[in-house]
């Protein structure tokens, strides 16, 4: 079991209005320059979501939701200072509700 963490927000507000494919690049290009394993992913509508143990979190996340998860605390606290309108969150997969952390709906 793994733990994960994440901001999330509407898919609009993540993909569109702000900046945020760029600073992906941004750290994909770091890590490659480093050997670093990729250990974040950028997931359209998130199915670890309907967790009922994220229920009150998820319920402030405008749907069609999607959400930034990574294995480093410290890359979603960057993110979240960045995008100050995100909700953040962690959770343990796999689990009896999340069995992939990184599986989307549809």
């Amino acid at each position: 079991m793994s733990t994960y963490h994440f901001i999330a927000a509407s898919e609009a507000f993540l993909t569109v209005e702000e900046p945020l494919a760029e600073v992906l690049r941004e750290r994909e290009r770091h890590y490659g320059d480093q050997g670093k394993t990729i250990d974040f992913w950028l997931l359209r509508r998130p199915r670890f979501l309907e967790a009922p143990e994220l229920a009150a979190l998820a319920a402030s996340v405008p749907r069609p939701a999607a959400a930034v998860v990574s294995t480093d605390e410290k890359f979603i606290t960057f993110l979240k200072l960045r995008l100050e309108f995100v909700a953040r969150g962690s959770f343990e997969a796999p689990s009896a509700s999340i069995a992939d952390a990184l599986a989307v709906a549809g």
